[in-house]
């Protein structure tokens, strides 16, 4: 069979993002522009601003995928694009570039679900990888355990009610003053605190149920009212430990609620994905957990964890497989739920 080329396009957040991946597994350019210098001032994502940044961007980010990857547009077999979840004017651009370029090139238009962009980074990082597997999607904006049964086909065994992981992490260390982005400064400040130094809550939503969703909004806040009362009481603290607590409650119920998921699925592989999966405690506490009940661990690496393009060509080969193509009335969706959640 001839090579499969997918070009992806990204733009769902604060990243402009294009590749271009062989046969779903092998990236052959990853062009990423980043907005964080743009919204750190903001302590967060200013959609406008976003917006604003990806129609400035988009076009030289495609160029520079195509350059990268040595190849021509008439080249390419389809263009595959996220069109949700996300911020709405974000997506709307990438959207917007997709759909023009597949007209102009006269190739198919696939579109890609974010999250599921997500789990697909783990077949470009892991060529071996095939399903099923459970795959734990924790992110700034999602935290979900998914059942990964076929390259299409998904089933959610857990989602959270209200505050995903990583927007956790973000608020706690806003709180703690160490600036945004927030997990990777949490991250490396933990390393030098005590996880033991303050017991935050751990959250299980109707255990009797075996409910395997994530509700962090509690634990941010047990944090937040500690670090208040400190203040006001004039007591110091160290923000080394309160750190590493806080990422040990968060990694704690992360890692639980996925090995359960496992077990309850008889799937002997987890998968980590979304910008969390970077966090050196998540995956070291995964492993060894996992380890101890002969599952393996598979994660991609930082670059394929944050926002990109290649996991949404990997999506997109899938997509174009079974021809899944969109025409040109595709819209961008920003609360786009996966297949079969309700």
């Amino acid at each position: 069979m001839n090579d499969v080329l997918i070009l992806g396009i990204e733009s769902s957040c604060d990243e402009t993002a294009a590749a271009v991946v062989r046969n779903g597994r092998e990236m052959l350019s990853n062009a990423i522009h980043t907005q964080i210098n743009i919204h750190r001032e903001y302590g967060g994502v200013v959609p406008e601003i976003a917006s604003r940044s990806h129609v400035e961007k988009i076009d030289s980010v495609i160029d520079a995928a195509m350059n990268e990857a040595g190849i021509t547009f008439d080249m390419l077999n389809a263009v595959a694009v996220t069109y949700g979840p996300g911020l709405i004017g974000a997506l709307l651009v990438g959207v917007s570039s997709a759909k023009a370029l597949a007209y102009a090139i006269k190739k198919p238009l696939v579109p890609v679900h974010h999250i599921k962009g997500h789990i697909m980074a783990n077949f470009i990082a892991h060529p071996n990888l095939k399903p099923p597997f459970v795959c734990l999607v924790a992110s700034g904006g999602h935290s979900h355990i998914v059942e990964v049964r076929d390259y299409t086909d998904f089933h959610i065994l857990g989602r959270t009610r209200d505050d995903a992981a990583g927007e956790a992490f973000d608020k706690i260390a806003r709180v703690l003053g160490l600036g945004y982005p927030g997990g990777a400064k949490i991250d490396v400040l933990a390393k030098l605190g005590n996880a033991e130094a303050v017991d935050f809550p751990r959250v299980r939503i109707d255990r009797d149920k075996n409910c395997l969703d994530f509700s962090f909004s509690g634990v941010k806040t047990a944090v937040i009212n500690y670090l208040h009362k400190l203040d006001q009481n004039g007591q110091a603290y160290d923000k080394a430990d309160i750190a590493a607590s806080f990422q040990a409650a968060v990694t704690d119920v992360l890692c639980e609620h996925t090995l359960e998921a496992a077990r309850k699925t008889d799937n002997k592989i987890i998968a980590l994905a979304g910008g969390v999966a970077s966090n050196s405690e998540l995956r070291a506490k995964m492993t060894r957990l996992a380890v101890k009940e002969g599952i393996e661990v598979v994660y991609p690496p930082p670059v394929l964890c944050t926002d990109n393009a290649a996991m949404i060509a990997c999506a997109g080969y899938y997509g174009y497989m079974k021809n899944d193509f969109a025409d040109l009335t595709l819209n961008a969706v920003a609360s786009l739920p996966l297949e079969d959640e309700s």
